[in-house]
């Protein structure tokens, strides 16, 4: 059975991991970006990964595999959006890693202040963030693709106890 653990990313080998998926989503894959997906956000923004947690299994390269992504950051106080959010092809099946991951996002943002969580969300996921209880604010084009501009229910992701670290910036810069 898998299982998957949600979690700011904080060691040195999660953050790498976090980075590497990434690029082979949105540079290499969905070709969004040319070479790679940094951008000046990623200064500010705390990656958080999905990392498997197969249990009974006899294939150890699935354990502890980051196997999915996404960033939170604050642009003003209160102010919080998420990008970014990407899962390994391999791990696809179904919506679990995507849905914790946002589940994370929101949780861990409304923990730290939130007060409006927001993210461009590709239309071909809109509707999985509606059932997510998300709301669609805008149509937007980024990279030449449409999106929308949603925003979470914050009563729908109440927040936690984790507190806010302080990343080191080298850390983030290890992609």
């Amino acid at each position: 059975m898998k299982t998957y653990q949600f979690k700011l990313a904080t060691h040195s080998q999660e953050i790498a991991a976090y980075f590497a998926l990434r690029r082979s989503i949105f540079a290499e894959e969905q070709q969004l970006f040319q070479g790679d997906d940094v951008d000046e956000i990623d200064k500010i923004a705390y990656p958080i990964v999905a990392i498997s947690q197969r249990e009974g299994s006899a294939i150890a390269t699935d354990i502890n595999k980051v196997v999915g992504v996404v960033r939170i950051y604050e642009v003003e106080p209160g102010i919080w959006y998420g990008g970014r959010l990407g899962t390994h092809p391999d791990y696809r099946r179904g919506w679990q890693i995507g849905k914790g991951l946002i589940y994370k996002a929101v949780t861990t943002a409304n923990t730290w202040g939130c007060k409006q969580f927001l993210a461009t969300v590709q239309l071909q996921n809109v509707r999985f963030f509606q059932r997510l209880h998300w709301e669609t604010m805008e149509e937007i084009v980024i990279c030449d693709r449409p999106h929308h501009l949603m925003e979470a229910d914050l009563n729908y992701y109440p927040p936690g106890t984790e507190s806010r670290p302080v990343l080191p910036l080298q850390a983030r810069e290890a992609s």
